[in-house]
């Protein structure tokens, strides 16, 4: 298969294809008698298997790591758990994050109370100047709430 019917086929761009290539994630395919590249149904498993842990939101790092396990069944599998609970745990803190992002935006929302110019947006104005003024104003009530609480 030529590397356009792969990149169809896997919905890949072509430059991702050649990308893991350079990276040794995908082996070079063979080449054909007019040199375009020929890629067996193995190499298209595997730049699947590629792309469904980048669905997952895999580094390259994590899917190279359980590569090494496709390219050497034998061995235990133990580690393929460790890398997926290792990506769980980032995964996790990913949200805890997205999490506070997603309240301090919401207390930025609520600085305005009745829209009106640009010049007088308090939105704006707390982007401007106080950086961190939203983060602020939500540790305090945090800190008086657990303190009445």
């Amino acid at each position: 298969m030529r590397i356009g019917e792969v990149a169809e086929r896997t919905q890949t761009p072509v430059d991702t294809i050649r990308y893991y290539e350079r990276l040794g994630m995908l082996p070079k395919p063979g080449r054909t008698a007019s040199n375009y590249r020929a890629y067996t149904p193995g190499q298209v498993e595997r730049l699947n298997f590629i792309r469904r842990c980048r669905g997952l939101d895999m580094s390259l790092q994590e899917i190279r790591a359980l590569l090494v396990f496709c390219d050497q069944p034998q061995q235990h599998c133990r580690s393929v758990n460790e890398v997926l609970d290792e990506h769980i745990r980032h995964v996790d803190e990913r949200i805890s994050q997205l999490r506070r992002l997603a309240k301090e935006l919401r207390e930025l929302r609520g600085v305005c109370r009745s829209p009106g110019t640009a010049a007088d947006c308090q939105i704006l104005n707390q982007l401007r100047h106080r950086s961190s003024a939203v983060r602020k104003t939500a540790s305090s009530g945090r800190r008086a709430r657990a303190s009445h609480g």
